[in-house]
Order: structure tokens, then sequence, then C-alpha cells
């Protein structure tokens, strides 16, 4: 951890908290609130038409969300009001979740959502509005050192620990977050019973896991209503067709439940899927050991803070909720990275994110383009 911090907001500021109608962020809004600073709470519409996601009290983007969080809002005692930006989540998210899975990667709704909505069309929006800072319920702690330098790192408490889809803020929007939850050495049953204690209806209300866009979770479904069924292959790393499928936008690496594979393995082992080509609409698939990644290649770096030169030793996490691995990475020409990892990892694939660690602070995070493989796919 960095030494010689401050705190990162020492004296009031003119907040504004983004409110999604769950249990965490509404703790957020009045833990800043307690703080003594300016808070307005602000809940985002990001459908034209919200009953069209998610439904049940799952913390996000329904109208009975906006109405727990206006009950949330009046309970700390704060104004509130609701924002459309619905057009913009719909170019930025949807619109590229779709384009992602069309053209054969596994992409990351909620890191690009916090990208390009939360820190930038809502940061961007409140600061023109003179607000300074943006509060949020992520799981992450901003750090302040003495030279004035921020600083991303992980939650005190790792088992909640959000800052792998937050490794795409740079500088600027660090220095305008808030995360009053990353400092929290508590369990989700403690954030929950302070909110009960401070009123909070939503202290029960159940945490949001799928894609809130996709409201029956069927992402295959979804895809298949937009791009249309396509019929291809099922093939083996020799070319052998073992199957077909409807659309090779529904598979991702790793796969392995849904193939529809007749045929088993010579070995009788499960069968994954090594890849995926949207020229052809093939899906390739074989065993388990042909997904070990020994290096990979991705573009479109974000730092958060000052760009690493020369190669590194870092630790990598590629899933919202995968562990870390040890890694040598290396910044190219200033807009690739190019990544080896110390032992072979499984089921990268391109699409993700890669977020590069030094201890617990957040170096960055890039989209990975291509892998290499231990073991050719086909």
């Amino acid at each position: 951890m960095t030494e010689n911090r401050t705190p990162q907001h020492p004296r009031p500021l003119r907040v504004l908290a983004a409110m999604s109608g769950g249990v965490d962020s509404a703790v957020a809004a009045a833990r800043a609130a307690e703080a003594g600073h300016d808070v307005t709470g602000v809940h985002l519409a990001l459908s034209a038409n919200p009953q069209s996601f998610r439904t049940g009290a799952r913390g996000c983007c329904t109208i009975e969300d906006s109405r727990d969080a206006r009950r949330a809002a009046d309970v700390i005692g704060i104004p509130f009001y609701i924002w459309d930006l619905a057009e913009r989540f719909r170019e930025d998210v949807v619109d590229d979740f779709i384009a992602e899975y069309e053209a054969g990667r596994t992409p990351n709704p909620c890191l690009r959502c916090n990208e390009k909505i939360k820190f930038a069309a809502l940061l961007d929006k409140a600061l023109a509005l003179g607000f300074d800072a943006v509060v949020t319920g992520h799981y992450a702690t901003v750090v302040v050192n003495e030279d004035g330098t921020r600083e991303l790192h992980r939650a005190s408490d790792m088992a909640k620990d959000q800052s792998y889809v937050l490794g795409v803020l740079d500088d600027r929007q660090l220095a305008h977050a808030m995360f009053p939850l990353g400092d929290t050495l508590t369990t989700k049953e403690e954030i929950r019973a302070e909110a009960e204690e401070r009123g909070l209806a939503v202290a029960k209300k159940p945490d949001s896991h799928d894609i809130c866009f996709i409201a029956d979770g069927d992402t295959q479904g979804f895809l298949a209503d937009r791009l249309g069924k396509a019929e291809g292959d099922i093939v083996d790393a020799e070319g052998n067709k073992l199957g077909t499928h409807e659309g090779a936008f529904g598979y991702t690496i790793g796969q392995r439940k849904g193939l529809r594979i007749g045929t088993p393995a010579p070995d009788g082992k499960p069968r994954y899927v090594l890849d995926i080509s949207p020229v052809n609409n093939t899906v390739t698939v074989g065993p388990a050991a042909a997904l070990d990644v020994t290096g990979l290649t991705a573009i479109k770096p974000r730092w958060c803070g000052v760009a690493p030169s020369g190669p590194g030793t870092y630790t990598a996490q590629l899933r919202a909720h995968g562990g870390e691995t040890p890694v040598r990475a290396e910044l190219v020409d200033g807009s690739e990275l190019r990544v080896s990892f110390d032992e072979p990892v499984r089921g990268v694939a391109p699409g993700q994110a890669i977020v590069l660690y030094d201890g617990t602070r957040v170096v960055g995070s890039a989209t990975i383009a291509t892998t290499e493989r231990a073991t050719a796919a086909a």
C-alpha cells in the first residue's frame, strides 16, 4: 500500500451521488452526507422503456429502482433528480456489446458503463453544473499522495473489491471520484444492517448480478433477436464437423455447456470453445488444455496515473470476479500492451479487459485483442 497518504477530500465538497436504487449506492450517499458534503442524488434512466430492462427489485435500471432511489434520497434528506442518459447508454454500452459479440469478442458491459456513462457522461455533466465530485457505491479506494497525485487501490475488503471494473478511470476522473464504501472492512450484511439503521428501505433489496439490459438473463436469445440466427458449423481443431449452431455470436471462449455436440470426444473428456470465427461463422472446440494461454496483446490502454515505461512485473486480473496472476507487461509504441504470464491461464477471450496491479494499486486497464496459446486451436 502507498505510504504518506492524505485524506482524499479533507474539506466539504458539493457532490453528486449516483443512486441506482440499490443498497450500496444508498449507503454511499448517506455516508457522504454524514461526512459533511453537500450531496445531491441522481438516478440514471438508462432505458427509453424501463420495463424492457430487468424487473424484480434487482438494483438497476427499472422504474421501481428509480422509486427506491428517490425514497432513499428522501430519508437521507438530500435533493434528488432523474437524468435521462438512455440514448448515450444505448450507443456506448448496448450497441457496443452487440457489436463486440458479432465480431467474435467477449465484452464487459459493466466496465464499459463505468467508463462511458458514470465517469464520462455523468461526471462531465456534474462538473459542468458546478459539482466537485461524483459519489458511487463501488468498493474501491482513491488515495492522495503527499505530492498531490492520486491512485486507485483495491477495496479494504478483497471479497467485495470492484477495482477491476474501475480500471478504466484516468487521472482526471479519479480526481473527481468518491467511493465511501471502499475503506470499509465490513461484510455485505453489515452494510445492509447500516442501511436498516439509517431507515433505508433498500436494506434487504437483492443485489444485481446479471446484465441489466437483458431482462430475462438470456444473452444468446438477446443477441439472436438483434443479429438474427445464422446456422454454422461446430468443428474440432482438425476441422472435422461435430455439430451445428445458430450463431457464432452466442458462444464465448472457454464455454463448456450448451455446445450441442452429439459425438463424444475420443478421450471421453468434455470439450470447450477454443475459437470463434465470425468470418465463416464457425465455432472450434477442443480439450481444456488447449485453452491454456501464455501471453496476450491488449489495445486501448487506459492508465490510472502515469503510463508505465519499459517492461515491468505486475499481477493481472482478467475477470470481474477472477483472481490475480503474475505477469510481465510492456507498453509498445504507446498503444499496445504485451503481456506474458508466469504460468498459463485459461479462458482468456479477446474483448475482455486485463487490469494490471502493483500490489493493491491499479496500474491501468486494456482490452485484450489477441492471445498466445500453449497449444494452437487450429
